[in-house]
């Protein structure tokens, strides 16, 4: 079965990216001149996917009000064309709806507010704040080892070892190329991580996860999160991870955003050649 549809959970409160994200949503947060979600979305509809659903959490009505068409703005901007465009081309090819999470109770209550959206074909998650460049976006690299192997898939990178206490790490088994068979994932391990292969944003879910969900018991502050589902599925064999390619930019955090603004506008024919010049200039 192809996968048509996905989803972007917007919650948490950006709190490693305060004091901006007290009333501007991390997912917003722009690269030079566009939000990271953009770039997402992108991502999504580059993979064959257009059917979207942004899941928002309290604070976050922004981003609705980005990809909603604003008919007042465009025609503002009829003696701009080159404006015009760019601001139509925000929602272009996207079929995008929203839902509320209307409290914290963590990633697993988010994605069942999902249910009646994906019903019960296979969906791909996107993390809100996760940015992925790669010749082959990310979502269709994890629809390909979908259609390969159907069954929920964790979408991963080998990281350095000094940075496994930062990431929900697997336990593999056994590798096939990209394709990492695996049957535990610890949150943020602090000594001894199983490997170095992170979870890192991007994941394959099947409609199964939803029972999955229904049957945990809230943690400590009552949320219920995504990885425990995941670790039930893991341990029924019904889970298994991607190697994919590209590189992946944390931009819930500083130094992430930070990077990623200065690799896309070296990238840039606009700015470019100017900031070549600039960081020349300073760092001699």
């Amino acid at each position: 079965m192809k996968i048509k549809k996905a989803i972007i959970p917007c919650g948490g409160m950006g709190t490693r990216f305060l004091p901006i994200t007290k009333s501007v949503p991390k997912e917003i947060l722009p690269v030079i001149d566009t939000p990271v979600l953009s770039y997402i979305v992108d991502e999504i509809v580059n993979s064959g996917i257009n059917e979207i659903l942004i899941i928002l959490g309290k604070g976050k009505a922004a981003i609705k009000d980005y990809f909603t068409p604003n008919k007042k703005l465009e025609a503002a901007l009829k003696a701009k064309p080159e404006m015009l465009e760019t601001v139509r081309r925000i929602n272009r090819n996207a079929d995008i709806s929203f839902t509320i999470q209307d409290k914290p109770l963590g990633s697993g209550d988010a994605v069942m507010r999902a249910r009646d959206f994906t019903g019960d074909e296979p969906f791909i998650m996107a993390n809100g704040d996760d940015l992925i460049v790669s010749d082959i976006p990310a979502a269709k690299q994890l629809s390909y080892a979908y259609e390969a192997n159907e069954a929920v898939i964790l979408g991963v990178q080998q990281v350095e070892l000094c940075e496994t206490s930062k990431y929900g790490i697997i336990k593999p088994t056994r590798t096939d190329g990209k394709t990492v068979w695996c049957d535990d994932i610890i949150e943020k391990p602090k000594t001894n991580p199983p490997s170095r292969y992170a979870a890192l944003g991007r994941y394959v879910f099947t409609a199964e996860i939803y029972d999955y969900i229904k049957t945990l018991k809230p943690a400590s502050g009552g949320e219920i999160q995504i990885t425990d589902a995941i670790l039930g599925m893991m341990k029924d064999g019904k889970v298994y991870a991607y190697e994919f390619e590209g590189r992946r930019y944390d931009m819930g955090d500083k130094f992430g955003a930070i990077t990623a603004t200065i690799d896309f506008a070296l990238k840039s024919e606009n700015y470019g050649d100017k900031l070549r010049k600039y960081l020349k200039s300073i760092l001699g």
